[in-house]
């Protein structure tokens, strides 16, 4: 059953419409049904084929205006990291109880770093962390050593993304309560990520086709124009 806040929302969209990302940016605001500061999501479907290893594209983008939420971070390093890491502000750190706590299936967290050193000891976590884009990786810097300057980019709105599995990368980019103008911004930060890591071996359009929306609204189709300065 559609309720009365969501038929007042798809009213106002104009699903034949593509609009421009400025113009998204501005009408995801007006077609908030929530009470709650709601996500506000970006999905992008690439023209890839995801089978192909050099077309898994991947990454981290630092969002101008961060993501509006605070992550919880775990630190699984060796114990001369432990106390550098947790002034850096890290809300978990530690490894073996760490690795016990998720073998058994926990992972209340939102990104985990760790260092080169310790790899080998969580690289049977994959099965548990993998499938929730958990798994500490170099590619986003959340595999290093500077453990300060990692924690420092998570909490400061650094997000990292990757293509599913038919081609389409979601991803949060704010909140609703951020302005229109931050909203856009956000948006543009990830779009030229993505621009930037397409595949030498992709042909055809590369961006074929782009939508937003927020916690429970309906999706805003975006003009892929609007998007490639």
């Amino acid at each position: 059953m559609i309720t009365k806040k969501r038929k007042a929302a798809n009213a106002k969209i104009d699903q034949g419409k593509a609009y421009s990302l400025k113009e998204a940016s501005s009408l995801i605001k007006d077609i908030n049904t929530t009470k709650f500061d709601s996500s506000v999501d970006l999905h992008i479907r690439l023209g890839i084929d995801p089978k192909k290893a050099d077309q898994a594209v991947r990454g981290t983008v630092s969002l101008p205006h961060g993501t509006g939420k605070t992550k919880k971070v775990l630190v699984l390093c060796t114990p001369d990291k432990e106390q550098v890491a947790k002034d850096a502000g890290a809300d978990f750190v530690g490894l073996e109880e760490f690795i016990t706590k998720i073998e058994g299936g926990w992972t209340d967290v939102d990104v985990i770093i760790a260092t080169p050193s310790v790899m080998p000891k969580i690289g049977r976590l994959g099965k548990v962390l993998g499938p929730r884009n958990l798994m500490p990786n170099p590619k986003t810097g959340t595999v290093t050593n500077d453990v300060v300057a990692a924690i420092n980019d998570v909490k400061g709105g650094k997000i990292a993304f990757k293509v599913d599995k038919v081609g389409i990368v979601h991803a949060s980019i704010g909140r609703i309560s951020f302005s229109s103008d931050k909203i856009e911004a956000n948006s543009q930060e990830l779009i030229n990520a993505i621009i930037k890591l397409k595949p030498s071996s992709s042909k055809g359009i590369y961006l074929k086709g782009l939508s937003m929306a927020s916690t429970m609204s309906p999706g805003i189709n975006i003009d892929a124009k609007s998007v490639q300065n």
